[in-house]
């Protein structure tokens, strides 16, 4: 009987050792197959889809968009970006632990490695799970890709209205023109409603957008080095 229950002892405890690794190897996998292959699509985008928005998404490489998206997206998002070398801004996440610790919410401080993380792998949401799961992915992302590639897949896969993933589709959509040719003034209006998509529009800023797009290509002419990474 005793011989009998430690073997099935043995038996669960394998199971679980290989759950454990599966739970381990699998997002070390996928991040390594989008290291190199397209993105075709992302939880966010399902998600979309089910509540009735569509889906249009043209994946372009990073040498199809002009300069300025890259650019832009760092001017208004993460100003460290290129600096980061984990993929976390450590000092902002200090910030968010403290007021986490203090009981106040934390504000969003989500650098574009984390943001890729969350838009490529993970659902949406502001549960502790999912910014675990966050933290996680960014890790290996940012030790795994390069940093164009994390701009590119970050690119292609970011939402930009009802519906609109990916800088191509939004360029044809707010401008009728490919990424590759949207001016350094449209990347930036792009950049600012990535906060909000759903109710800013490129095309049609209203005055906080408008000026906040001027603040972003003002600051992109200011970031120098910061802009390395991205060329």
């Amino acid at each position: 009987m005793r011989f009998s229950l430690l073997k099935r002892a043995r038996g669960v405890g394998r199971w679980w050792r290989r759950i454990v690794l599966a739970i381990l190897l699998v997002p070390l996998g996928l991040v390594l197959l989008f290291r190199f292959v397209p993105v075709p699509g992302t939880p966010l985008m399902l998600v979309r889809t089910v509540q009735g928005y569509g889906w249009q998404h043209d994946w372009v490489p990073i040498t199809r968009m002009a300069p300025a998206l890259a650019h832009a997206v760092i001017a208004s998002e993460d100003n460290l970006f290129c600096t980061e070398a984990f993929g976390f801004d450590t000092a902002a996440l200090q910030g968010q632990v403290s007021a986490w610790w203090h009981g106040q919410r934390p504000r969003g401080a989500s650098t574009i490695t984390q943001q890729t993380a969350k838009n490529v792998f993970l659902w949406p949401g502001r549960d502790l799970v999912r910014k675990a799961a966050e933290a996680a992915f960014t890790l290996p992302i940012a030790l795994l890709w390069p940093k164009r590639r994390v701009l590119e897949v970050y690119l292609n896969s970011i939402e930009f209205g009802p519906g609109l993933y990916g800088v191509e589709a939004a360029s044809m959509r707010y401008f009728q023109r490919h990424a590759a040719d949207i001016s350094a003034a449209q990347a930036a209006r792009l950049a600012v409603i990535l906060p909000d998509p759903l109710h800013w529009s490129a095309a049609h800023p209203g005055p906080y957008v408008a000026e906040r797009a001027q603040t972003i290509l003002r600051r992109m002419g200011e970031l120098g080095p910061l802009l390395d990474c991205a060329e």
